[in-house]
Order: structure tokens, then C-alpha cells, then sequence
């Protein structure tokens, strides 16, 4: 019995850290939404209620995969990378299309979006993967092969589903995973700076096209982010009215449920910019105490990844802290303009179904692998 509870263990801070957040996020969503959901389905709870259904789901698979030994999911790896392209390519015949993009399939009444799926099969995947290479990593071609691995999932949700930033934060999990359990850094300092020139030149490529229609719309929006007010009527619309939101909160914001740019102007309000809200509603207090949950959260996947049994339960806390991490810094960049905007979602706060869900699961294998853990070791 002595031995049982020293090597039991179970990550209630980190379960505090998501349940925060996702109530947290269920109250900015109705907040949010209300307005336009009194107007387009005559109901203010729509958006609410979708959510908590999603979450409920989430909630409830998050329950069971912790619950399961997380080297149980080790051998579907190779299934799950194959499922997650089936269903990529299943949105060219059968995907659903919103706001000018095909990205859902729907399952009866239950919408599903195959990057979601794709993240967490890349995850498993690589995790796997990077266990049976060895040592084999550190060769030019050990770390080429598994460098190349998300590339195909990559073009494919970016071709397929026109989802340019889900297939960045795929690629950016593999990069993370990778860096982590490779020791040769030289490769991807080489590796930033190209990334870097390739960026550089096509954004000198873009500015100097005398045609703004000819650079299409993904050079649209790069002119946008560099001159938001000269594209106000256009691509520059969405961002100038997020930086309106966020100017306008202050110190302490306006108060909850007191956002004007809600009301219409600020599209996706409820999905991409909704942290735009916060800092409307809740100032800038609110903001950096979003942020705040957000880096505690990252904290508890280090201190869990670092005290992992096994090299394979510490990849795979690395692949959901890169998951999330990419995924917030991504968002509040394309809010506050830092980067060019394209859709990304605010884990576990924006309006999403499959998100959520996808994220819960990947919250119940990091808490699968914190309960391997020996209490000794923290």
C-alpha cells in the first residue's frame, strides 16, 4: 500500500488550470455571442448551448484517456496518421463549407473538422516514432525523415481544407518535438534562419507587386497587416476593429457583457477574435490574466514532462504544450496585429466544437502521463 500511494499521482492543478478555462471561455462565448445569435437564430444561448455540448463530450473523453495507461494509445500511432488523412481528403467530396471555407465534415448533426484530428494523430505519431529511431535521431537523415513526416498533412489541410494556420501549428509541433529530443541545435538555428529569409522575401515580393489584386488573397491580407488603414473596407477590416476593441477596454475594460464591438462590427467575434472582447470587457487586467492561466498551464506540462516515466509519455506532453502554446501566441499575434491575420482559435475560450473536444483529449493523455509519475520525483 506504501508503495501504491508514492507511485500515485494526479495533476489536480493542471485539471483546475482547463476547468478554469473552460468556464471561463463558456462565459466570454454567451457574452460574445448573444447579440448576434438573438438576431441570426432568434435564440442568445445558441452558440452557449453548442458549446457545452461540445465540452461535455470533451469533458467526458478527457475522463476516460486519463484513465487509460497512455502507451495503450502507442499502438494506434500509425492508424490514427492514416484516419487523420482519409478524412482530410474526404472533405474534397463531402466537405461543408462556412464562410467561404471548406473545412467541417458532418456526422449526423455533429460537425467535425479533420485538422483537429490531425493535430493529435501528429502527435501520437511523432511521439512513437522518435522512440523506436533511438539514437538514429541525431543523423542528418534521422532528423530529415522525421522533419519531413507532417509535411503531406501539412499541404493537405492547407490545400484541401484552406486552413494556412492549422497546418502551421502542425508544422510546429513536429519542429518543437523534434527540438526537444534532438541535441544537434545548430540544425535548427539553420533551419529558423531560412525560415525567416523565405518570410522576409515574400513579404518584400508582395509589397513591391504594382497589382494588389495579383498577389491573391493571402497577399491581401500581408498588405493589410502592414497598412490595416488603407484596406479598412477589406481585409483590413476585421483587425481594425479588434484594435478598436482593444484600445477601447483600458486598464479594467468596460465591463463584462458591455462590448460595442460585439454588436455587429467585429466579425468572428465569438471564434477567432474573441480575445479582442476580453481586452474590451475586461481591460487589459483581463488580458494578462488570460495569458497568466495560459503560461501556468504550459508550466504544468514541463513540470509533467520532465518528471515523465518514459521518453515516449515526455513527447508526448511536449507535442500538446507545442499543440496549445503555438496556438495562443499565434492568436493573440493575429488579434493585436502582430502578425498577418488568418483564423485560429483561442484554445479551450473561442467557439468551437471540434476544437475543444480535441484539446480535452489531449489534457486526458497529459494527465495519463502525469499519473506514471513517482511523487518522490517532484
Amino acid at each position: 500500500m506504501a508503495r501504491k500511494k508514492e507511485e500515485t499521482f494526479f495533476d489536480y492543478t493542471l485539471l483546475f488550470i482547463t476547468l478554469f478555462l473552460l468556464a471561463f471561455g463558456l462565459i466570454m462565448i454567451y457574452s460574445v455571442s448573444s447579440y448576434e445569435a438573438s438576431l441570426q437564430y432568434g435564440d442568445a444561448a445558441y452558440f452557449l448551448r453548442s458549446q457545452v455540448f461540445a465540452t461535455i463530450i470533451g469533458l467526458a473523453a478527457m475522463i476516460f484517456v486519463a484513465n487509460v495507461p497512455y502507451h495503450f494509445w502507442e499502438r494506434f500511432a500509425v492508424l490514427g496518421f492514416i484516419v487523420s488523412i482519409v478524412l482530410i481528403l474526404l472533405i474534397i467530396p463531402f466537405g461543408v463549407e462556412r464562410g467561404g471555407a471548406k473545412r467541417w465534415l458532418y456526422i449526423g448533426n455533429t460537425s467535425l473538422q479533420p485538422a483537429e484530428v490531425a493535430k493529435l494523430a501528429m502527435i501520437l505519431f511523432l511521439a512513437s516514432m522518435i522512440c523506436k529511431m533511438g539514437k538514429g535521431i541525431r543523423s542528418g537523415k534521422g532528423f530529415l525523415t522525421v522533419l519531413a513526416v507532417p509535411v503531406p498533412i501539412c499541404l493537405m489541410v492547407w490545400q484541401i481544407t484552406e486552413n494556412m494556420s492549422s497546418a502551421i501549428i502542425i508544422l510546429g509541433i513536429a519542429v518543437l518535438m523534434l527540438f526537444v529530443s534532438s541535441p544537434e541545435y545548430k540544425r535548427f538555428i539553420l533551419l529558423g534562419l531560412g525560415g525567416v529569409a523565405v518570410a522576409v522575401t515574400a513579404v518584400f515580393v508582395i509589397v513591391n507587386v504594382a497589382d494588389s489584386d495579383a498577389v491573391g488573397f493571402r497577399g491581401g491580407r500581408i498588405l493589410a497587416w502592414l497598412d490595416p488603414e488603407a484596406y479598412a473596407s477589406s481585409t483590413g477590416f476585421q483587425t481594425l476593429q479588434g484594435l478598436y476593441a482593444i484600445g477601447s477596454g483600458g486598464i479594467l475594460g468596460k465591463g463584462l457583457g458591455q462590448s460595442m464591438q460585439k454588436l455587429g462590427f467585429l466579425p468572428e467575434a465569438q471564434n477567432d477574435m474573441i480575445f479582442s472582447i476580453i481586452c474590451e470587457e475586461l481591460g487589459l487586467f483581463g488580458a494578462l490574466a488570460t495569458i497568466m492561466m495560459f503560461l501556468l498551464l504550459i508550466w504544468r506540462f514541463m513540470i509533467i514532462a520532465n518528471n515523465s516515466a518514459d521518453l515516449f509519455g515526455a513527447l508526448l506532453v511536449v507535442g500538446v504544450m507545442s499543440h496549445i502554446a503555438i496556438q495562443v501566441i499565434l492568436n493573440i499575434a493575429v488579434v493585436t496585429n502582430t502578425i498577418p491575420n488568418t483564423g485560429i482559435s483561442l484554445p479551450f475560450i473561442s467557439s468551437g466544437g471540434s476544437s475543444v473536444m480535441f484539446l480535452l483529449i489531449e489534457i486526458g493523455l497529459v494527465l495519463s502521463v502525469a499519473k506514471g509519475i513517482r511523487l518522490k520525483n517532484l
